[in-house]
This record gives structure tokens, sequence and C-alpha cells, in this order.
């Protein structure tokens, strides 16, 4: 899989790489990008085959919130039979596995999660990339990765874990920093089977009454935006761990708008700070998100819709002057270097972790000349 094969015809200053759920998980834990939740009930097998959405590269079919609890059994017999049909595909050549975005499910609790499991098989697991863990907590965090390290033995395979951080011990502030160090606990010791961590904004809303606008980003939600700074102060240090952004809840797009000849030639960036509209309140209002969340330490963004792909994987695409100052940060033993550009001053030591960051998100989504770029590599909507 590679991100931006919705735009194949755009020239990157450097090429987005390929990877799968066997890649170096270093390098995967960046690449979920968009990753889009789907309902266990759907079925979405033929829209994988044919490359429906040409920028679908990462998937989380989920048995949870967007599941009624009646219909769970059905759900998992859909999801079977989805693995089923796509590796009889792989196997008589009419699918490519290097097409296969990463797959993901999301259980409903532990219980669930065993049964679904059981009902696996060894060549299921070769499409399979991880389980994600709703209303992740101190108390039920040991059971799923306990129970996930036993899935790894037994059938030999990679399968990674993504706990959803949107507990209410995490959302109050009498209880969140001890529940936080408590989950950080269990992850550590689970590290290299962790590969996101993943934040429930709607769930941390639901805890207070509150809702953004459509006008507003989830920073502009003081309660919540107070939860997720302290995820991200406990998660992000020293790299320990990728943590991505939560969902945006509005979708309003013309399907067939052609961005690079509709929009102006703008300053993204200060365009949609200055709150300056460009598209429309529901696009505008994610962009908008998305530079927060990328400002702030998130890496990707859970979606559910799929117009919000191209911005949330072209969003996460690094311009050539930060990649040029990470490369000469990596590249320099120490102590402080003017950049290539001479227009800041690099200091080896405290951007190393910076540089790092960098350096994956341009391996995984490109390299492009400049921010105006951003709107070229949008491309046309898919």
């Amino acid at each position: 899989m590679r991100h931006h094969k919705y735009n194949l015809n755009y020239q990157f200053i450097k090429e987005p790489e390929d990877f799968n759920k066997y890649s170096d998980r270093q390098f995967l834990q960046y690449c979920l990008g968009a990753n889009m939740y789907m309902p266990g009930t759907k079925d979405f097998t033929e829209a994988i085959l044919t490359q429906k959405r040409a920028g679908l590269t990462s998937m989380t079919m989920c048995f949870e919130d967007a599941c009624k609890i009646e219909d769970v059994p059905a759900a998992e017999l859909n999801a079977i039979h989805m693995l089923d049909k796509i590796n009889a595909a792989i196997d008589d050549g009419s699918f490519d596995y290097k097409n296969l975005p990463i797959i993901a499910f999301r259980v409903r609790n532990i219980d669930q999660f065993q049964h679904f499991a059981e009902m696996l098989k060894k060549e299921h697991l070769r499409l399979v990339t991880g389980f994600t863990f709703p209303k992740f907590n101190a108390e039920n965090g040991r059971d799923y990765f306990e129970y996930l390290a036993y899935l790894n033995n037994k059938f030999g395979e990679i399968l990674y874990g993504l706990p959803i951080l949107e507990d209410r011990r995490v959302a109050f502030k009498e209880t969140r920093i001890g529940e936080l160090e408590q989950i950080k606990n269990i992850l550590d010791k689970y590290h290299d089977l962790v590969l996101n961590v993943r934040v429930g904004a709607t769930d941390f809303s639901s805890c207070f009454g509150a809702r953004r606008d459509i006008n507003y980003t989830i920073y502009d939600i003081m309660t919540v935006s107070d939860i997720l700074l302290d995820i991200l102060n406990m998660f992000t240090r020293n790299n320990d761990y990728v943590v991505s952004g939560p969902v945006w809840e509005y979708f309003r797009i013309n399907r067939k708008m052609k961005f690079s000849e509709t929009l102006p030639n703008i300053d993204i960036k200060e365009s949609l700070l200055r709150r300056q509209p460009i598209v429309n309140d529901a696009v505008d209002g994610l962009l908008r998100e998305l530079i927060l969340d990328k400002a702030n330490g998130f890496v990707g963004k859970t979606i559910i819709h799929p117009t919000h792909i191209n911005f949330v994987n072209g969003m996460q695409a690094v311009v050539k002057e930060e990649y040029e100052d990470a490369l000469q940060i990596m590249n320099t033993s120490g102590g402080v270097i003017k950049s290539a550009n001479s227009n800041k001053m690099n200091e080896i030591g405290p951007h190393r972790r910076w540089a790092e960051r960098v350096t994956m998100r341009a391996k995984a989504y490109g390299v492009i000349e400049n921010e105006s770029e951003y709107i070229n590599l949008f491309g046309v909507e898919s």
C-alpha cells in the first residue's frame, strides 16, 4: 500500500514509500493516516478488491459503537466472509496483496474479542494488522494485551493493539493522571505490540455535554483539549508512541471538485487560522483542525467519511524545507547549525526528536515543495 494513490500524477520531491502490516513497526506506526471506521455489518469486500477508494490506506471494521449488540454475530460472520474472499482473490491472482489497506477490527469488549479471534484462521491473519480496543483503561487493558500476545504466539503472526483512550477516568481531572500512568505501564510492558494510541474525543465531549460546532476545532472545547494535551504529554514524550487525532464529524463537499483549479493561490495555513473561507465550512474546519493536530503532535486521524481521506493524508506530507532541516539535524552529531535556507537555527539535541518524526512522516507521506502544494496534492476527490 502507498499513500496518495488518488493523485498518481502528482510530482513529489521525495515519493512516499510502500508499506504493509509486515513493515517495521517504527515506520508502520506513522502510516495509518486517515483511518476510516466502517460498520462491521457492511460488506466492503468489493470496495477493497476493486480499489473503489484509491486513497483508502487503512480501515477499521467496528463491532462496537457502529454496531448494535444484536447485530454483532452477523458482523463477525461478515468479517470472516470478507477475509475469505480477499484471500481467494489474492490466491487466484485477481487481487495484488500490495494493494491491501491496513485492516483492523474494533472489538466490543474482551469477551467479544476472544470470541471473534476464535473464528480466525491462520490464513486470515496475513490480512489483519490488529485490533482496536475501545474504552481502554487500567482495568481492562492488561486483559486485552495478554490475549493479543497469546494470539501472536499461537499463530506465529504479528498482530498489533490500538488502544482507544476515551474512558471517563481519563476524562475527569481528579482521576486522569493516575489512570494515564497505569495505562502507560500496561502499554510499556507490551510496547512492541502497540501500533497506535487513539483518542475518543466524542466520548470525552459527552462527559461534559459538549460537542464542537462545525466552526470550532476540538482545541476550542477546553475541557476536551485539556484531556488531549495530557494524553500527548504522557505518550508522545521521547517519541514513545504515535498518537492519532480524533474524528472530525462533519462532511460536505462536491466530490468532483478539482482543488488545484478551484482554490486561489493562497497560504493555506495562514488563511485557515485567520478563518478566511477556502472551500466550505466542513472542509475548512477539518483542515484547520488538522493543522492544529500536527502542531500538537498527533499523526493521522480517525475518519468516518471517505471525503476526508485526501485531506488527512495530504496534510501529513512534509514540505521540503522542514525535511531538509530534519535531515541536517539527523546527520549532525551535536551543537547548533544554521539551516540550509539560512533562515533559522537548528539545535541538534533539542530538535532531534522532532527530526525523527518528520523523517518518518516524509517516508510515509512524501515530501512536497512548499505549503501551497498541499492544495495540488489533495487532487480530485474520489
